[in-house]
């Protein structure tokens, strides 16, 4: 069942090669696979068992190096697996118009989302970095031939910067091979013993997976990459990609080497505590709507880095459970709304090929439904309660000071109120207050209905988080058991 989740949308891009599939028909085969997926992937969240790892396959690959094709999900990669599906179901109806090329467009996205839920399904490390670098091919073909402005320039760049991150990424994993007795990739053997490896393994490990999350100082790539790339694709980029770096700390760094986390702690609650003021202050000086979003998830990875460095200290134990719960939860948040907000963008792009803030105003006067899918995302996106943003933040600042971070967690509030501010001035300068020089009609029924359900999602976990949490809790609890070891 699992399997066929992962590669059912490469099933359909196959498909899509086919000479007789035309345009309109490449966009309903692309609608349906991810619609199917979706449903597969909810029946895998309605029959998991609670905790534990469930739909295990394991099939021999590579035996000879201990690399095997093993999947397997739990309360960590189910929920990012589940928002996922929904991510690219929702850009493939935000996607219906799409007239340039739309078989290879489509194709490329059904490619992406194989590999973005095999990577999160993945129980070996050999299978997880397979899909790792094949997610950067895949974002960088979208980018490059589909994207706007220097595109080709700031697809190279995301493709470089991304892959030489890739590199460390495989250095690391190869310390852990060695490391292992006996040798081998599989993550929940190496869990249950975990390998005698030190600092320079978990170095290079991190430095893998904050160009992908991406942290500061290791970020440059990607506000251009956002700016360029499709709206489409910047909701995928900001909503799954960025997981899988944020995913890795928790799958791979923190259980597989419980010792150099915990003495390396501090360095990771501060380069998360920096990454979230950063991201805000960076964010709250931008004229570029789309770059302000993109570096609002520094700002928001920050928060996840913060939690998870914070889990590794020797504080009470329901405390770093609840920041790592809060790391999870925020995951799956701002795959939410992010997802949305660049979406919102793609629609602006639409009306009139512009993300400069200031040449806008007065769009609830023209687009007043447009207007208040943006208010919610915007508050959604600050924290307000009621809303999956404010779950995800009070929990992780509950967890953080409650391990011993009281200074990182106040000075994380302060990003909070950044935060606030810029998406505030965004609604003030854009859509309210005197008409502007470009003019934008009201939101159109395929575009609400990409952007209403992440909102309404976002609005379901904010009223009712139970469901999520119940899923999310026991994993967390696993976790942070493995780290204290």
């Amino acid at each position: 069942m699992l399997s066929i989740v992962v590669f059912l949308p490469l099933a359909a891009a196959a498909l899509l090669a086919l000479p007789r599939v035309g345009a309109r028909a490449a966009v309903g085969v692309w609608i349906a696979a991810t619609a199917v997926d979706l449903a597969l992937a909810v029946a895998l969240w309605i029959g998991y068992p609670g905790a534990g790892i469930a739909y295990e396959t394991r099939l021999k690959w590579m035996p000879s190096v201990g690399a095997g094709y093993h999947v397997g999900v739990d309360g960590l990669s189910l929920p990012l697996i589940v928002m996922t599906a929904v991510l690219f179901l929702l850009c493939a109806v935000h996607s219906v118009r799409e007239t340039h090329r739309p078989r290879a467009y489509a194709a490329l996205f059904l490619f992406l989302q194989t590999v973005s839920i095999g990577l999160f399904a993945a129980l070996d490390l050999i299978l997880f970095f397979v899909f790792f670098d094949l997610s950067i091919v895949g974002m960088y073909f979208v980018i490059a031939g589909w994207g706007h402005g220097e595109r080709s320039r700031s697809a190279l760049t995301f493709f470089l910067y991304t892959f030489l991150g890739s590199l460390a990424l495989l250095l690391g994993f190869i310390g852990l091979y060695l490391a292992a007795r006996p040798h081998t990739f599989d993550l929940v053997e190496l869990a249950q013993s975990p390998p005698p490896a030190g600092a320079a393994v978990l170095l290079a490990i991190a430095v893998g997976l904050a160009v992908k999350t991406p942290t500061v100082p290791v970020h440059t790539w990607l506000p251009p990459a956002h700016t360029d790339a499709p709206a489409a694709g910047s909701a995928i980029l900001a909503g799954v990609l960025l997981k899988m770096g944020t995913y890795g700390f928790a799958r791979i760094a923190m259980p597989l080497l419980p010792g150099p986390w915990r003495t390396y702690a501090w360095v990771f609650i501060v380069v998360g505590v920096v990454s979230v003021l950063y991201g805000a202050l960076v964010a709250l000086a931008q004229e570029n709507m789309k770059r302000l979003i993109a570096y609002t998830s520094v700002n928001h990875m920050g928060y996840i880095v913060l939690a998870l460095g914070a889990a590794g200290l020797a504080g009470h134990q329901e405390a770093r459970e609840l920041a790592v719960s809060g790391a999870v939860t925020q995951m799956v948040s701002h795959g939410l709304i992010t997802g949305a907000l660049f979406l919102i963008t793609g629609v602006l792009w639409d009306r009139a090929q512009s993300y400069e803030i200031g040449r806008y105003g007065g769009i609830a006067a023209t687009a007043p439904a447009l207007t208040g899918l943006m208010a919610v995302a915007a508050f959604a996106s600050l924290g307000l309660p009621g809303l999956s943003g404010f779950i995800a933040e009070f929990q992780i600042f509950a967890g953080v000071i409650g391990a011993g971070a009281v200074v990182a967690g106040a000075l994380s509030l302060l990003g909070i109120l950044i935060t606030a501010a810029l998406l505030l001035r965004v609604m003030h300068r854009a859509f309210l207050g005197a008409p502007g020089e470009l003019r934008v009609s009201e939101i159109r029924p395929h575009e609400l209905a990409a952007i209403g359900p992440l909102l309404l999602l976002s609005l379901i976990i904010g009223l009712a988080p139970r469901p999520l949490l119940d899923l999310i809790e026991p994993a967390a609890r696993a976790i942070v058991t493995l780290v204290g070891r």
